[in-house]
């Protein structure tokens, strides 16, 4: 039974008199329960809460904080069935791919266990002491990665387990040494709150610290700008809105005395260069697979394609039919809530009334029901290098065919482009050859780059960049995806002269976490005095 309650720690409190309801778009209608809106002391609760948490939990070992992952990993599947229709009712995602969203999400927390395990991520440097240096000696340094403080997260409205309570953000937090806060997504509030007790049953089996996980509702920007102005909160995880993301850094650097940094994945329109050979050799798998990527999860997807760059030539009108036609097989689906269902019916209209675009094809609306169809237009280079606005995200199945003339058009165009999550290529060896400039410009607005394969689609890995320059994100040098994401949640510390019964575990000479260390320049898991150089 949920019991809409906001979790302060291991207490949970519901002392204000404003409610929310979750809608789902599967019912039309509000689901049974109210969830109790946070109040200003509750909030403050948590975070002074996490803050004295993180005295004891950053310091806790990595073997600690990787039974705590795995742990939570465990609660979540105990969750059982009653998770994923609940997840299903609140989002409309299908009970299928819902399933398959706990897989990723549970995957996600076992992997930040095992990099725990392996601690790495700490990039331990040791330069020893030269007493004897002429003219002047050498100190020794030692540094690594330490936890930045309690993080508030901001839970994703397409995710609702990956990039929410438990998602990427918390795992890569947690994992970090950090308490998290989290702020749940009004759409989903039984199911934040069934994953919330899960991470909470599982601090408390595991030992964690009173005030390392809390979870609060709210509603607008309200309690959100709450947590970033507190002085506790040392950092910030947000999947969402480009101006609820600017919102969000603005507070963080202008109404803080110390400012924080917020890692917020925007907005990206994932653009695809569609070469020429690739669509004479092979234009109906194109444009099958464009299709689906388009439409994959009513595409509510932040990798989802919006942008087709395609050299005008003989083919291109057939090409644009085929895909067209795939578009059109494609049964309008029901979208995540009410206000995601109606924004893209209006982003939509705002494209297709851009001067120079032209509808190729638009599905029925069918935004009643709270469904959409797919969407295709098409403009030329020069207009689309003309008019910002053809770089709007549309938050849904809609993209935008570029025609452009020829190498040196498309090069220009490119040029334009702002910021993106990913870009991808599809192309013969000859077009990657061909264009080869071309997609040198992408590459240096891009996080991720494709080769003859789709954005949709990111893999939980140590190797994957799941961010991008601005204003895909606020920082392009970190990741929101894969283990690499808990270098956010980080910073360095250099100690210097420390003596060895004080220095942190990963920098004593005896190195008894047996870590791979920089040792005077040498890579090495070797005891300091004992350095071999490892062939990496």
């Amino acid at each position: 039974m949920l019991l809409g309650h906001n979790f302060i720690g291991f207490e949970t409190r519901s002392a204000g008199d404003k409610k929310l309801q979750a809608f789902s778009t599967v019912q039309k209608e509000n689901l049974p329960g109210d969830f109790a809106i946070a109040t200003a002391d509750e909030i403050s609760a948590a975070v002074q809460k996490a803050k004295a948490a993180f005295e004891t939990y950053s310091q806790t070992s990595f073997a600690e904080r990787a039974a705590f992952l795995e742990a939570i990993a465990d609660e979540i599947m105990e969750l059982g069935d009653a998770l994923i229709l609940r997840a299903h009712l609140e989002t409309g995602l299908p009970e299928a791919r819902i399933t398959g969203e706990r897989g990723r999400t549970v995957g996600q927390l076992r992997l930040f266990a095992t990099h725990l395990q392996d601690g790495s991520f700490v990039d331990a440097i040791i330069d020893t002491a030269m007493p004897d240096r002429k003219p002047l000696p050498r100190a020794d340094l030692r540094r690594m990665m330490v936890p930045i403080g309690p993080v508030a997260v901001f839970a994703a409205s397409n995710f609702p387990l990956a990039f929410s309570t438990a998602g990427g953000d918390t795992a890569s937090a947690l994992a970090a040494g950090c308490p998290v806060v989290v702020k749940a997504h009004s759409a989903h509030l039984g199911t934040n709150e069934l994953v919330a007790s899960a991470i909470i049953k599982a601090a408390q089996k595991t030992g964690m610290p009173d005030g390392v996980f809390s979870s609060l509702i709210g509603e607008g920007s309200v309690l959100g700008q709450q947590l970033v102005k507190h002085p506790a909160i040392k950092a910030v995880g947000f999947t969402g809105s480009f101006r609820g993301g600017m919102a969000l850094m603005k507070s963080a650097v202008n109404d803080r005395e110390e400012p924080i940094p917020v890692y917020a994945e925007m907005s990206s329109i994932n653009p695809v260069l569609v070469l020429p050979g690739k669509i004479a050799a092979d234009a109906d798998a194109v444009a099958a697979q464009l299709s689906a990527s388009i439409t994959l999860g009513v595409g509510q997807f932040c990798t989802n394609p919006g942008l087709l760059f395609i050299i005008n030539d003989s083919n291109t009108e057939a090409f644009v039919q085929k895909l067209s036609n795939a578009l059109a097989q494609v049964p309008a689906a029901t979208m995540l809530n009410k206000t995601i269902c109606s924004a893209y019916q209006s982003e939509r209209q705002q494209l297709l009334g851009q001067p120079g675009v032209q509808a190729v094809f638009q599905g029925e609306e069918a935004g009643a029901d709270y469904k959409a169809t797919a969407s295709l237009a098409q403009t030329t280079a020069e207009n689309f290098r003309q008019n910002s606005a053809l770089q709007n995200e549309v938050f849904g199945p809609t993209s935008l065919v570029v025609l452009c003339n020829d190498a040196a058009d498309l090069k220009e165009t490119l040029a334009h482009l702002h910021g993106q999550l990913t870009g991808t290529v599809m192309g013969t060896p000859d077009d990657l050859a061909q264009f080869h400039n071309s997609v040198e410009v992408m590459t240096q607005k891009v996080g991720r780059l494709i080769y003859n394969g789709v954005p949709t689609g990111v893999e939980v890995s140590h190797a994957m960049m799941h961010g991008g320059p601005f204003p895909a994100t606020t920082f392009a040098h970190f990741t929101s995806v894969g283990t690499e994401a808990i270098n956010r949640f980080l910073r360095p510390v250099c100690y210097q002269d420390c003596p060895q019964e004080f220095l942190p575990d990963a920098l004593k000479d005896s190195n008894p976490l047996h870590l791979m260390r920089k040792v005077d320049g040498v890579f090495t898991r070797n005891a300091v005095g004992r350095v071999a150089a490892v062939s990496l």
